[in-house]
């Protein structure tokens, strides 16, 4: 894995675009890389104004007066008229936001530095195989060195100081915050910084410790001054007191909790901590390598982007195994046990009032976060959003009761670390009742590739069941059919775009995957034999939401409204492509699919672009994912190799890791189909660790663009059936049909075609 490193000539001065980030799920952290000033923003995922306690009163979005035949009103016009605009809609059945809050950055730390001479050899870096931030320069003839890391066994953010001389290392560390309801306090060493927000009361509180080697420790009265030092380390904790406990979300004062996890962590030492980083670390970056038949030139990060053309090059092929290998990096730092879910940017925010709250939009950005966790084997970062879909179902039940009179559960366009299961008024993008649906989507993907009955049964099923039972009792019968008319939506939006109306594609499609997914689950688990016969009885008649229009399009809503020219970003009607499995490729639905997206066009934000990679690559056009990989470099990622809607978000990193995956290894239809996908760029080249849904752990290695050897190492005892153009040995029981091999594999035996 070579090239792996993020690096540039000179400090950043901009937090979105150039700052490096380091996380360990629950804390982040930005480095800046100063000579003279150091700048270390930080966070802590749970700091959230808002909720339960807020100044503006919460309501968790459930209407604030029953509104017993709003819902019915809105069915009964879309059943006359057929579309309304989302400005009606929204008057009847949304209301204004009250106490969803938003993410807080906690504050920073600043150390500052002397100045005496001017810096030379600078170089500031993120390496992707240590997960460590390192800055080096040389000043007044003395090589000055900091390193970074976030230790996710420690919970604790990390950072060295040292210097190749004796007696070089001079700062003051200070911190500051934009809370004005704070006090910072010094005492042996370790600086405090505890208050409680305004907005909600919630108490939060970090604490740093300096230890020196050599030299002069000073206490002050809110700094820390470190003198003639060989070498100095800092080691910061924080917290809150959120817990992710319904309906208070408040927990325990985090003293106790950051005061116990600081002081293990300083006994520990830095060499310990540093190790323990790096084994927790490497246990999970190291399980895939990318080999694209890259060169990477001596060149910063930023200038390595910005002379990227599309993939010409072996160094173009350098940068998009970087951004691969660096989407894998964000996710390990951005979501791991213990922690809340990867919001809108990751976990880093440098604001009291970011963008879109740096919320959990699951209207496609929170499941899109998670598309690459299993496929590139990072399934234990999927932990927090599996804890997260489970606390969403109390306050959803209420809401599913109140807004429905429904059974199940449900959340709509947004939602918080407070349970917001409810609406808003922002007419475009306030109705998603679908989206609790969409959300379980992941969970039994992960049954898929796992294989793991216990986690089905004991996890994924009872939320799956729970956003069931809601469309078993809200699914509408649409007249427009005759009298025993299909199940539809009613109403349904497909994302920010266009009318209201009765059977929106995307609706009916994701409805169509929870049902199939609900069914196949109950009947592995040999459970709820009478709820699987209703939701299979919903399924024969549910309107799948897949139609062809007027020029050959599909449809993104049940009546042909499509226009040709429309580039809209969102292309939500083809969820049944990806990351649905009802549409497969060469299929008339394949096809018209097709059709959408060359209408649609290649622009769009960086989520959007990201999500095209995807779509093309389920569409077995290589050539096509690949042009839009190579729009997403150019023009919607960062110095940093942060995704841009603008502004920054993360998802569009985590969707191109998905979609650069998908290129090389799919297996959403029962086949693992290697090679899917694989763009003339990309001409001779190799994976290793990809994984595939039964358990299957995947290598392949091609050459002029043909699959050399294929490795499949089975994770569990059952058939294996792969689509694989690779000529070669084989093993006795295999049988072929065309291009498809099968047989029954053995747990934990290799299997290898070609070679």
């Amino acid at each position: 894995m070579t090239g792996l490193t993020l690096w540039y000539d000179r400090p950043a001065v901009d937090w979105e675009t150039e700052a490096l980030p380091i996380g360990n799920g629950a804390l982040g952290a930005m480095i800046f890389g100063g000579t003279a000033l150091e700048q270390i923003q930080f966070n802590e995922k749970t700091l959230w104004t808002g909720g339960p306690g807020s100044r503006q009163g919460y309501d968790f979005g459930n209407w604030t007066a029953p509104r017993p035949d709003a819902l019915a009103e809105v069915r009964e016009r879309l059943d006359r008229e057929g579309r309304m605009a989302p400005e009606e809609v929204a008057d009847a059945l949304g209301q204004p936001k009250s106490g969803f809050g938003a993410y807080q950055t906690f504050g920073d730390l600043w150390l500052d530095l002397p100045e005496d001479s001017p810096a030379t050899g600078y170089r500031r870096e993120l390496s992707l195989r240590e997960a460590v931030a390192t800055v080096t320069y040389t000043a007044g003839g003395v090589r000055h060195s900091r390193e970074y890391f976030a230790c996710h066994p420690g919970n604790v953010i990390v950072g060295r100081i040292s210097a190749d001389r004796p007696g070089a290392v001079e700062f003051t560390l200070r911190a500051s915050s934009p809370h004005d309801d704070k006090r910072v306090s010094v005492a042996d060493g370790r600086l405090t910084m505890r208050g409680a927000l305004a907005d909600n009361g919630m108490v939060f509180e970090a604490q740093v410790q300096v230890i020196v080697e050599g030299g002069t420790r000073t206490d002050g009265a809110d700094r820390i001054i470190v003198a003639g030092a060989d070498s100095a380390v800092f080691v910061l904790s924080a917290g809150t007191d959120y817990a992710p406990v319904y309906p208070a979300y408040r927990g325990d004062d985090p003293h106790d909790a950051v005061t116990a996890t600081l002081d293990k962590a300083v006994a520990q030492g830095y060499e310990a901590l540093r190790q323990a980083h790096r084994d927790d670390y490497a246990e999970l970056f190291d399980r895939v390598e990318l080999d694209l038949g890259q060169e990477t030139p001596e060149v910063p990060t930023d200038r390595l982007r910005a002379a990227y053309t599309g993939g010409g090059s072996a160094a173009d092929r350098a940068l998009e195994a970087l951004f691969f290998a660096y989407g894998r990096y964000l996710l390990i730092a951005s979501s791991r046990a213990g922690s809340l879910p990867a919001n809108l940017q990751g976990v880093w925010n440098d604001s009291t009032s970011p963008a879109w709250a740096g919320d959990y939009h699951v209207n496609i950005n929170l499941q899109m976060n998670y598309w690459p966790a299993d496929v590139v084997n990072l399934t234990e970062t999927a932990r927090p959003y599996d804890d997260f879909a489970r606390a969403l179902m109390p306050p959803g039940r209420r809401t599913a009761r109140e807004m429905f009179e429904a059974d199940g559960w449900v959340v709509h366009n947004e939602t918080n670390p407070f349970g917001f299961t409810g609406v808003h008024d922002w007419a475009t993008a306030f109705w998603f009742p679908e989206a609790a649906a969409w959300v379980t989507q992941h969970l039994y993907d992960r049954y898929r590739f796992s294989g793991d009955v216990g986690y089905l049964r004991e996890i994924a099923y009872p939320v799956m069941k729970g956003a069931a039972e809601l469309w078993l009792d809200t699914l509408h019968t649409d007249p427009r059919d005759g009298a025993r008319g299909t199940l539809v939506v009613s109403p349904s939006y497909s994302p920010e775009h266009g009318d209201f109306s009765a059977g929106a594609s995307m609706a009916q499609q994701i409805v169509w995957d929870l049902f199939t997914n609900v069914a196949e689950a109950a009947d592995i688990l040999d459970a709820d034999a009478e709820f699987r016969a209703r939701v299979l009885e919903a399924l024969e008649r549910l309107d799948p939401g897949l139609r062809i229009g007027s020029w050959g399009q599909l449809q993104e809503w049940k009546a042909d409204w499509d226009e040709q020219d429309n580039q809209h970003r969102h292309v939500s009607h083809l969820f049944g492509l990806h990351p649905g499995r009802q549409i497969v490729a060469d299929s008339p639905e394949g096809e018209a699919a097709k059709v959408t997206l060359a209408a649609r066009g290649d622009g769009g934000t960086g989520w959007s672009k990201a999500w095209k990679i995807n779509f093309w690559a389920r569409l077995l056009d290589g050539d096509h994912a690949h042009r839009m990989l190579g729009e997403l470099l150019k023009h919607s990622t960062l110095h940093n190799l942060w995704d841009t809607h603008p502004p920054f978000q993360i998802d569009g990193n985590f969707g191109a890791v998905a979609g650069i995956a998908e290129m090389l290894v799919q297996s959403h239809q029962e086949v693992i189909h290697v090679l899917p996908a694989l763009p003339p760029a990309w001409r001779t080249g190799s994976v290793r660790g990809l994984r595939a849904r039964g358990d299957v752990t995947v290598d392949v290695s091609w050459r002029d663009g043909a699959a050399e050897k294929v490795t499949l190492h089975a994770g569990r005892t059952g058939e294996i059936r792969v689509r694989a153009a690779v000529e070669g040995r084989m093993w006795d029981g295999a049988s072929r049909s065309g291009d498809t091999w099968s047989w029954e594999a053995r747990a934990g035996e290799s299997y290898t075609m070609g070679g």
